[in-house]
């Protein structure tokens, strides 16, 4: 039976069942057609199976409640499960947005109105492109393996936790940087293609020396946790260069990590990045003359 009350659309993707392969791209046409429907006055539910939270159960629903059932996004195809949930919603009026459809529409097309992304019929640019997507910080996370010559005193586990918890508490895309070359954990070749990746980073999380280094050497603002009770390299590397976003794993604490990577995130944080920066290879100029001095101190001829 039909619903006799206003419209009300249930609105289903791959994201409405569990371990389904969803994607961020059916997530944002998700959002897309949601939009479309609040412009058209339509009042709707959008079913969602773990891990995705908030919506509606479709199984468990009353089907009666919604007279249209809108499917968005990705491959679709006749099989059981889509047999199972048109059925289930057979009095509905139907309709298909941005699917690939895996068979001919003269098969087979379920739909009162298909938009397709792909069909026999031709072909449309994904709606996507239409989400108001916004961005979020990208940050790179660099994290030093523990350490023998720091046996006794290294808490890189609870290093490790605060930054994570750090995280946990923020939207941003983490991006892993492993800066040994010997054996990579995240498919990086050679220091050109670990420093390139730094440098497009917003911000930088890290437990390593380098972790500081290299991103200060490129203006990215870095957040470093000394994971050796009393400080060691770390600590030393940053007062060194004059950057004061350093903190000891014993004292340590989530909102003083917070406040820092608010900072990090800042254009002023970028500057003071160069500034340090700039200051550091002045400071690394006069090393290089002494080397120079002292290679040829006493050097005899070459034999």
């Amino acid at each position: 039976m039909k619903n006799a009350g206003p419209p009300k659309t249930l609105v289903m993707g791959w994201f409405s069942f569990e371990l389904y392969g969803a994607t961020a791209g059916d997530l944002m046409a998700k959002d897309v057609v949601c939009e479309w429907l609040g412009a058209a006055g339509h009042h709707h539910d959008v079913a969602f199976a773990p891990p995705f939270e908030g919506g509606v159960d479709w199984r468990a629903v009353d089907p009666s409640a919604y007279t249209h059932l809108l499917f968005v996004c990705g491959p679709f195809g006749e099989n059981e499960v889509s047999r199972e949930f048109l059925d289930r919603f057979a009095h509905c009026h139907k309709i298909g947005v941005n699917l690939s459809m895996l068979q001919s529409l003269e098969e087979w097309n379920p739909f009162d109105l298909l938009l397709a992304r792909d069909s026999s019929a031709g072909a449309h640019p994904d709606i996507s492109l239409l989400c108001d997507q916004p961005q979020v910080p990208v940050v790179g996370l660099l994290l030093v393996h523990p350490q023998k010559e720091y046996k006794e005193r290294g808490r890189h586990q609870q290093a490790n936790e605060a930054i994570h918890r750090l995280i946990d508490a923020n939207e941003m895309a983490v991006v892993e940087i492993d800066t040994r070359l010997d054996e990579n954990t995240t498919a990086l070749r050679t220091a050109a293609e670990v420093e390139s990746l730094i440098a497009r980073m917003d911000a930088v999380l890290t437990t390593r020396l380098h972790g500081i280094a290299l991103a200060i050497k490129n203006g990215i603002p870095a957040l470093a946790i000394d994971a050796i009770l009393g400080g060691a390299k770390v600590t030393r590397q940053a007062e060194s260069i004059g950057w004061p976003i350093h903190f000891a794993v014993e004292t340590v604490n989530d909102q003083e990590l917070q406040d820092a990577l608010d900072y990090c995130l800042t254009e002023e944080a970028r500057t003071d990045a160069r500034k340090c920066a700039a200051g550091a290879r002045n400071q690394l100029r006069s090393l290089r003359e002494e080397f120079l001095a002292e290679i040829n101190t006493g050097a005899g001829s070459p034999v």
